[in-house]
């Protein structure tokens, strides 16, 4: 497999990120960045990030989640910051992320995790759940889903669209967008920094094709995994943003199937898609809530 590694070189003083790199090997030689971060014994918060971003998304919620008396666990995607990237396009689906986060939790042996996750982070750690829900405590959603086949959201149909045609793919700038504040030119060129070449950003570009709307080869699956979601009783609650216009709403679908989520404290963050960006005070009391309502049960 034909791969390329970010030049370490290339995350050297990012703003907010004193983070150590780690790094475990999974199947066929890939390796996954994560960080890990606070007391090995406190109860583990998975945090996923999704697309175009990496780990880097969650840097204002990692210190306080910390300081909450929590450890803090946040890999990057294959093919997505200091993670490997495969340069073929079809060493990439959907079923690959999910088994690829699969290998990798079970290579550290996570259990009684709280799963906090966001757009694609959702789509890979909501399957996770399904899949070992004994391994999960909890989840804290922000801005994502599973979906199942249901038509393509227009805001999504023109994202999808430009990430596969457009000449450019400029991911701190598209990450600045999604955003309901200024990035400064720092962290925009922190977002750019797994992504140097036109050919590293294989996996940002190709994801959104992979988002099970419509037909799509992933809805078997996905069905499978919201049949495993209707019986998950653990805490789950939802916290979506105002401001952001593909996810607005999904919550609905969640709070209504999900047992889990009956007699949460359901809020509204306020900010935009990348809602680490703008609102990550209210993502880490969504944590909390998680956690405290776990002990309650």
């Amino acid at each position: 497999m034909r791969m390329y590694r970010t030049p370490d070189a290339r995350f050297e003083g990012l703003p907010g990120w004193p983070y150590a790199p780690k790094y475990r090997e999974i199947e066929d030689g890939l390796r996954v960045h994560y960080i890990d971060e606070g007391d090995a014994a406190a109860q583990p918060v998975l945090m996923l990030h999704g697309e175009p971003t990496w780990a880097y998304l969650y840097r204002k919620m990692i210190g306080p989640t910390i300081a909450a008396g929590f450890r803090v666990v946040a890999p990057d995607l294959i093919g997505f910051g200091r993670s490997d990237k495969p340069l073929d396009a079809g060493a990439y689906s959907y079923a690959a992320q999910v088994a690829w986060m699969r290998q990798w939790i079970e290579a550290l042996d996570l259990t009684n995790i709280i799963l906090a996750c966001q757009d694609w982070g959702s789509l890979i750690g909501l399957r996770l759940v399904a899949e070992m829900p004994e391994r999960f405590a909890g989840v804290a959603l922000s801005n994502g889903g599973l979906p199942e086949g249901q038509p393509a959201p227009r805001a999504f149909a023109i994202w999808r669209a430009f990430s596969r045609y457009s000449p450019v793919f400029p991911i701190g700038r598209i990450v600045n967008a999604g955003a309901k504040r200024q990035l400064t030119p720092d962290e925009i060129a922190a977002y750019d920094a797994p992504f140097p070449t036109r050919a590293s950003k294989v996996a940002a570009r190709i994801f959104p094709s992979f988002v099970p709307l419509g037909d799509n080869v992933a809805v078997f699956d996905q069905k499978r995994a919201w049949a495993a979601l209707e019986r998950f009783d653990k805490p789950f609650l939802c916290c979506f943003a105002d401001g952001d216009p593909i996810t607005r709403g999904g919550d609905a679908l969640f709070i209504d199937r999900v047992p889990g989520a009956r007699g949460m404290a359901h809020r509204t963050l306020h900010g935009g898609h990348f809602i680490q960006e703008n609102d990550p005070e209210g993502f880490v009391a969504a944590i909390r809530d998680v956690a405290a309502a776990g002990v309650s049960r």
